[in-house]
């Protein structure tokens, strides 16, 4: 099974949904690397994965605000479509959350 761990920060409040009669919490996270290109510039990169976190443990959704810092482990669910206005593929990245372990509070704007 592939399993993918990231290191990000929120951004936007978690939302919590019933499913079924199941409770998810729903949530986008984004991580940033920064590189050198081909021609030698620097390039910063921020990849968005929304998550979804199933579980019955609903106060953790208190603490998932815009700005946090989290862990997350998961199993990865790539979703395609075709963007008809660009002729291009464009690619979501989801995950099904198992493990969530907040890092730091919501970023202090004064601090950022």
């Amino acid at each position: 099974m592939i399993r993918i761990s990231v290191i990000g920060r929120l951004g936007q409040d978690a939302v919590v949904n019933t499913v079924n009669g199941k409770t998810v919490i729903n949530f986008s996270m984004a991580y940033s690397e920064k590189f050198k290109n081909q021609q030698g510039e620097d390039v910063d990169k921020t990849t968005w994965v929304s998550c979804a976190y199933w579980t019955d443990k609903l106060n953790v959704s208190n603490y998932l605000k815009k700005g946090t810092m989290i862990y997350m482990e998961g199993k990865p669910e790539a979703k395609t479509y075709n963007n008809d206005k660009t002729k291009e593929v464009i690619a979501q990245l989801h995950a099904r959350v198992t493990s969530l372990q907040l890092l730091s509070a919501k970023q202090d704007e004064n601090n950022a």
